[in-house]
C-alpha cells in the first residue's frame, strides 16, 4: 500500500537517511521516497499509517 506522510524539519541527506532507516525498523520491505523540498515521504508498505507515523515521529520529526 502506497501512503504519503508530510514530515516537517528534514534539511539534510543526514534527515532522510534517518527518517528511511526509522521506517525500514518497522518494516525492512518499504520502499521510502523522499522529497525533502516539499517535506513529502512516500511509503510502499503494508504496516499501518500510525505505526510508521509513530516511527518517525519518534525519530524526531514532526509529522503532519
Amino acid at each position: 500500500m502506497n501512503q504519503t506522510f508530510t514530515v516537517q524539519g528534514m534539511t539534510c541527506g543526514h534527515c532522510e537517511k534517518a527518517v528511511t532507516k526509522a521506517i525500514q525498523r518497522v518494516d525492512p520491505q518499504a520502499e521510502v521516497k523522499i522529497d525533502r523540498t516539499q517535506n513529502l515521504v512516500q511509503v510502499e508498505s503494508a504496516k499501518a499509517h500510525e505505526e510508521l507515523s509513530k516511527a518517525i515521529a519518534e525519530e524526531g520529526y514532526a509529522v503532519a
